[in-house]
Order: C-alpha cells, then sequence, then structure tokens
C-alpha cells in the first residue's frame, strides 16, 4: 500500500483577524485602508469582510505544512506592520472580549448589504473570527465520500481551537462562544450526509431555484465540499492565537483526510454517525473544550476528550510521514499542556481582573513563534 500518493492533499488556511486601537483595546473600523495597503504587497491574499474590524486573510496552495508555516507567518507579520504604521494593532481570537458589534461598520458591498438586508441583526452581530482549511481532493466525488466521514471528528479537532470565552464584556462559561454567535445564521453547523457528489449538487440547485440563496457560498457548514475548488473546507474552528496552532490543526485535518483516503483505498470504511449524535460533541466542545468529556459513539460512553484527541492522534499516525507534518501536530502535546486559547485568556482574566490585559495577551501573542 505505500505506492498511495498523497501529493493531492496540498493545503489552504483562511484566517480571520481583529483590527484594535491600542489605546482603548476596542475594535476598530479601519475602513478597508489595511486591505487596500496589504493588496499592494500580498495581492488578492488579504480580503475585506463584513465588518469593518476585520481582516481576512488566505495562504496559496500549500504543498505541506512547511509551506502553511511560513505563509501564514508571512501574511501576520505583513498585516501587524501596515496595522501599526496606521497607529492600529491586530489580534487573533474567536470573539473580542469587550467590544460591543453595535457600534462596529459594516463595509459597503453588494454581497454584505444583501446578507445585511435578509439577515438582519443576526449579521450586523456575527462579529466573529474563524480559522478555514481547504484540504485538495483528486476529483469531488472523492471529497463528499471524505467529508462524510470526517464530520465525526470535526469537534475534537474545534476543541483544540476554541479561543472565544468572552463576548461584549461578558465571561460567556463556554470556551468557544464564537460557534453559539454563528448559529444564528442558516445553513451553519454539522452537515448531513450526502450519497454523492450529485446528491449534494442537487440540493445546492433546489437552494439556488427557490431563492434560498443565489450560490454555493451561502452554505456556511462546519465543513464542506467547496463550490468551486476540489478540496473539502473545514469551518468549525476559532482562529488560534498562534501561527503554529493554526498550522498544527490544519495539518491535522489534511491527515484526517489522507487517512479515509487511504481506508478507502483499502475498501475499508469508517462508520458514518448522523448529525444529531455529532452535535452532542460539538456542544461539549464549545462549551468546555479539551477539559471536558466527550462520547464514544462506538462504545456509546463518555470518556474524557483528552483520551479522545490522543486516540485521533494514533488513527493519522501512519500518514504523517507521507505528508511530512509529524512535527507540526506533535505541536497538540503543548496545547493539552497549557490549554487552548480559550484557557489562556481565562487565566490572564483570573490573574488581572481587566477584559483590557486580556486584549493584550491577544495582541502580544500574535506574531508569536514567528
Amino acid at each position: 500500500m505505500s505506492s498511495i500518493s498523497y501529493k493531492q492533499f496540498t493545503i489552504g488556511v483562511e484566517e480571520e483577524y481583529m483590527v484594535i486601537d491600542p489605546v482603548t483595546r476596542e475594535l476598530k473600523s479601519h475602513e478597508q485602508r489595511i486591505v487596500q495597503e496589504g493588496q499592494k504587497v500580498i495581492r488578492d491574499k488579504v480580503k475585506a469582510e463584513m465588518h469593518q474590524a476585520v481582516v481576512e486573510v488566505g495562504t496559496d496552495i500549500c504543498l505541506n505544512v512547511d509551506d502553511a508555516f511560513a505563509d501564514v507567518s508571512n501574511l501576520r507579520k505583513t498585516i501587524h506592520e501596515i496595522a501599526g504604521s496606521m497607529g492600529l494593532s491586530v489580534g487573533a481570537a474567536g470573539t473580542h472580549p469587550f467590544s460591543l458589534w453595535q457600534k462596529q461598520l459594516i463595509t459597503e458591498h453588494a454581497r454584505y448589504n444583501e446578507i445585511v438586508n435578509e439577515l438582519q441583526d443576526a449579521a450586523r452581530s456575527n462579529l466573529i473570527f474563524g480559522l478555514h482549511v481547504h484540504v485538495g481532493m483528486e476529483t469531488r466525488e472523492m471529497a463528499i465520500h471524505i467529508a462524510n466521514a470526517a464530520r465525526y471528528f470535526l469537534p475534537h479537532v474545534f476543541a483544540l481551537s476554541t479561543n472565544s470565552p468572552f463576548w461584549v464584556g461578558r465571561t460567556t462559561g463556554y470556551k468557544s462562544y464564537r460557534t453559539k454567535v454563528f448559529e444564528k445564521f442558516p445553513r451553519t453547523g454539522i452537515p448531513d450526509i450526502f450519497n454523492s457528489i450529485e446528491d449534494y449538487d442537487n440540493y445546492v440547485k433546489l437552494l439556488i431555484k427557490t431563492n434560498c440563496m443565489d450560490n454555493a457560498k451561502k452554505i456556511w457548514w462546519d465543513l464542506r465540499v467547496h463550490p468551486f475548488f476540489n478540496t473539502v473546507e473545514f469551518r468549525i474552528c476559532d482562529i488560534p492565537l498562534t501561527v503554529q496552532e493554526s498550522v498544527t490543526i490544519a495539518g491535522i485535518f489534511q491527515a484526517i483526510c489522507a487517512k479515509l483516503y487511504k481506508l478507502r483505498l483499502q475498501n475499508m470504511s469508517f462508520i458514518m454517525y448522523s448529525r444529531a449524535l455529532i452535535n452532542e460533541n460539538k456542544f461539549r466542545a464549545s462549551r468546555y473544550g479539551i477539559e471536558g468529556n466527550m462520547i464514544d459513539f462506538g462504545k456509546e460512553e463518555e470518556v474524557n476528550t483528552r483520551v479522545l484527541i490522543y486516540e485521533l492522534l494514533d488513527f493519522i499516525d501512519d500518514v504523517l510521514p507521507h505528508l511530512g507534518s509529524k512535527h507540526a501536530i506533535g505541536h497538540v502535546h503543548e496545547i493539552l499542556e497549557k490549554g487552548t486559547g480559550a484557557d489562556q485568556q481565562l487565566a490572564v482574566y483570573e490573574e488581572t481582573g481587566s477584559l483590557e490585559r486580556v486584549v493584550d495577551f491577544i495582541q502580544d501573542s500574535f506574531l508569536k513563534g514567528i
């Protein structure tokens, strides 16, 4: 079986950053100046988002985790420098600890106007920051098969990324409140199983035909077969504090896809669990991060979340040498040891009692390890 080629499993990483006023630590609308300046240097790798206090960046197609690390590092440095030259700062967390969405300006753009017009306050309040990972696929047929099976692991990886414990100045009691905010949108969350790529395409066509949406980009699930590229796009994660955490998570998603592909070629199937069951684990991940228990559906019992994460690492271990990602995924042990971004934010707040200090910590972590 060593003749399997894993070259198609390229990685693309998209990150959403918050723009911060270094004095007040509030979110700051930058009127897309950061994007305009950024485009002179990194061209279309930087984009405006719906809220003006958000900057979105995306890597090129990366062959492996080392490529992704270099690319994301460069994007973070570039945006940090441009923001600094305008007297602004940037940070990476799933939500801002205390800024109010009501005060944030919406980017003037036909697509965003349309979304706000349709979704109203659900869209205006959607002031959140995520990490999206694209993994390249051989064909769209293979992509739908892998997406169906990969759904099971979404909560496990999401737990490692949890980085949004605060919302509008409150300790929410969640490790990821970002997902709770996003659930107000239609077509979010864990997707159903699709029997074939035709099945999925027919679903998309029906929604477009009946004016539910005008294109497949308005499917905002936690993972989706990308409407235009041969990729599976993982969208469940909070944006982590550091580049290393982002790349580690991207490496895990890449390895899950490669392992499921390998099983498929060996005519071994992975059990497909229902959306209703996977949702139970997603809730636990958003509430407790890596600190709680999740359900092992095979055993039908609760298991410590860390134990399940170690089991996931065992599951993907045999494909890591082929992908060249063992070192990046080894970083999971550090996340399990010192806690996720949410755990670290909460620790700073516990120590200082100040949400401003939490924002300082988020800003200070932005270039860590680069």
